[in-house]
């Protein structure tokens, strides 16, 4: 392994593990993501304008196994 990698590894670590946990799984979607064109203006600006809210503290999070669980409960 490069000492690049190490390093970028040794200072993931660090991070908090919310963000430790968003980092991995962007990097997993790359792994099994084809390559595709890159997002609209519109939807960097949706993204970017998403990501304010969520640091703000102005979004409404919830725990995705609940949403889940409520959308395939309407389902049935």
């Amino acid at each position: 392994m490069s000492t690049t990698a190490e390093q970028v590894i040794m200072d993931a670590l660090k991070l908090p593990a919310p963000v430790r946990a968003f980092v991995a799984e962007k990097l997993i979607e790359r792994l099994d993501a084809p390559e595709s064109s890159p997002l609209s203006a519109k939807w960097r600006q949706e993204v970017r304008r998403r990501c304010a809210e969520m640091d703000r503290g102005d979004a409404e999070l919830r725990d995705a196994d609940q949403v889940f669980a409520k959308a395939f409960a309407s389902l049935a």
